[in-house]
């Protein structure tokens, strides 16, 4: 059920440069969007707002809240919590309620890799939580008019984020779906679908740009 909360709902679940891998290139359906979300964000694409990005001035991660709040009262962190949706064969460590994430086993959406994550290690960085709208990029559509609960809330929302590949989340950085995809083409439908759900969510708008690219990819699903 998990696995299928980070492919599905991750299944909406969160153009790429290089970083070419090859398991880029499998043509599995894990991760798969499910043909009516793909429908249904097709619908929903169409009734997004166009406009240009606004100047990126005044942004700060700090306007989003502290990185990782615990913002459903569960006890654990929005990070530790995404980890243990995310990741499989966890353990935890011991006295934190299954709260703070160990060790785990990461099958990556963004490359179809294996990946192994272990805390405190070089090796954490390996897996990394993405925004799947990065902050800078929702700044510049919208959400720099927010009140900043709205902006907390978007930063940690479950919908917005996805434990991935590290270095490809560093080679995403801020980009919007007009300058990176994942790598494995087997999950575009599913990242596409699932960013317009957050963008209909928090009514941020899109480029002209952005939502070529995003229709380009829903027609092929």
């Amino acid at each position: 059920m998990k696995r299928m909360l980070a492919g599905a709902l991750a299944s909406m679940a969160l153009l790429t440069g290089c970083g070419a891998l090859q398991a880029a290139d499998v043509d599995s359906d894990a991760g798969k969007a499910p043909s009516a979300d793909v429908g249904e964000a097709r619908k929903d694409l169409d009734k997004l707002e166009v406009k240009g990005r606004a100047p990126k001035t005044g942004f700060e991660r700090e306007k989003f809240g502290p990185a990782w709040a615990d913002v459903d009262h569960n006890g654990c962190d929005t990070r530790n919590d995404i980890l243990k949706r995310d990741l499989r064969d966890e353990t935890f460590k011991p006295g934190t309620h299954d709260c703070i994430v160990l060790t785990g086993v990461l099958d990556d959406p963004y490359s179809g890799k294996t990946i192994n994550f272990k805390r405190g290690q070089d090796t954490s960085s390996d897996v990394q939580i993405d925004h799947l709208i990065p902050l800078s990029d929702a700044w510049q559509k919208g959400a720099q008019q927010w009140a900043k609960d709205k902006r907390k809330e978007f930063a940690n929302d479950p919908l917005n984020l996805l434990a991935v590949d590290g270095p490809l989340n560093g080679q995403k950085s801020d980009a919007d779906a007009a300058t990176w995809l994942p790598p494995r083409k087997a999950y575009r439908c599913a990242y596409i679908v699932r960013q317009v759900k957050v963008k209909t969510k928090y009514a941020l708008w899109v480029t002209a740009a952005e939502k070529a690219a995003m229709k380009d990819i829903l027609s092929s699903c």
